[in-house]
């Protein structure tokens, strides 16, 4: 048998609290806010509705749910749940590719741990000696390319 005390609903309603009152179990005197929030949010009716119309064992679970939601309502009045789940995805999202650059990074460091280094080959300055250069640096000189005058084209301008 419950306590003399109304529950947070009926208190906050000013009304009565009956021996069978829907809100009695899942809205106790002791969390007045709790009822509060869901009241402002969904209203009394809606949310005595809902309790109705679900199995016994499912109601708890049921008004756990409306708490959380008009919790997240009141913070975020336009996306509610939506935005605090899309904002974990996204930082989820986030990590998983940090997750994979780090295991990459560790891959690469280990592939270099395992594998012998070649030695150190210091660079090679030959520019200056031209016989050293390859060969596709060697380019002919301007007065040894042939100009065939059929490739040449009219100008407008002249």
């Amino acid at each position: 048998m419950r306590s003399c005390s109304p529950c947070a609903a009926c208190k906050l309603l000013r009304r009565r609290c009956a021996e069978d009152c829907i809100f009695a179990p899942y809205f106790p005197s002791q969390d007045p806010h709790r009822f509060a929030i869901v009241h402002k949010v969904f209203g009394a009716s809606n949310v005595s509705k809902a309790l109705q119309e679900l199995p016994v064992d499912q109601r708890g679970d049921a008004a756990s749910s409306m708490v959380y939601e008009a919790n997240a309502r009141v913070r975020d009045p336009v996306y509610g749940c939506v935005g605090a789940i899309s904002y974990l995805q996204n930082q989820v999202s986030q990590l998983q590719m940090q997750l994979t650059v780090a295991q990459t990074e560790l891959l690469r460091i280990k592939m270099q741990q395992d594998s012998p280094s070649p030695p150190y080959l210091a660079p090679t300055n030959n520019f200056n000696n031209i016989d050293s250069q390859p060969e596709y640096l060697n380019f002919p000189s301007s007065t040894n390319v042939i100009q065939d005058p059929s490739l040449k084209t009219e100008s407008i301008w002249t």
